[in-house]
């Protein structure tokens, strides 16, 4: 069998890398994939819309799924658990310092942690597959002041599995005052988006 010279096997390497990395770019731009996280779909009434990559849904309160009382360290150290935040309206944002959206949506989230405190609203994030180091700075660069769990192996994301699992990040939940999960966001979330779905879990009974 004949081998192709050194030059040419050098070339075709070099354009099948080329078509890896635009693969890749193209998957960053929709959103960072999760792997088998959320592979699993619910099923639901909820009312779904979607706008290029960009997808919200709403569940109405009786087709609700209880939030797993996840629980975990955070990236600065501490333990924490979701189940702390009971009571309040939780919105729990699946992200990583690595994934362009996250870094796109960051500022509108940390800017709504702050002015939906008084509303009893809590958000908390949860890092996925990421460097403690990497991801603190992420969260110093852009102003986010809520906690995050490390989640280095995807162990807190698969308890999600069978409730309202992230298929992608970034990925938020807002879950209500009971612990259920009243809505889901994937891709990256602008501050009046975000803003009126909160609103709305808020303004529903719980």
């Amino acid at each position: 069998m004949s081998r192709l010279p050194a030059r040419t096997r050098s070339a075709l390497g070099a354009a099948a890398a080329t078509s890896v990395v635009a693969v890749l770019a193209a998957t960053a731009v929709a959103g960072c994939t999760g792997g088998d996280i959320g592979a699993n779909t619910p099923g639901s009434s909820g009312q779904s819309f979607v706008s290029h990559s960009y997808e919200s849904t709403f569940y109405q309160v009786g087709d609700r799924a209880m939030a797993p009382a996840v629980t975990g360290s955070t990236i600065s150290g501490q333990k924490l658990s979701l189940a702390s935040y009971r009571g309040d309206t939780i919105v729990l944002n699946f992200w990583g310092s690595w994934c362009a959206p996250c870094r796109a949506e960051a500022p509108a989230l940390g800017q709504l942690a702050r002015t939906m405190a008084s509303k009893d609203v809590r958000f908390m994030g949860v890092d996925i597959r990421d460097q403690a180091d990497s991801a603190a700075a992420f969260m110093q660069t852009f102003n986010v002041r809520y906690p995050s769990l490390n989640d280095p192996g995807d162990e807190i994301a698969l308890e999600f599995h069978s409730t309202v699992p992230p298929a992608a990040i970034p990925t938020t939940l807002i879950i209500d005052r009971s612990g259920r999960i009243a809505a889901r966001i994937f891709g990256a979330s602008s501050y009046s988006e975000l803003h009126a779905l909160i609103s709305k879990v808020i303004g529903q009974p719980a």
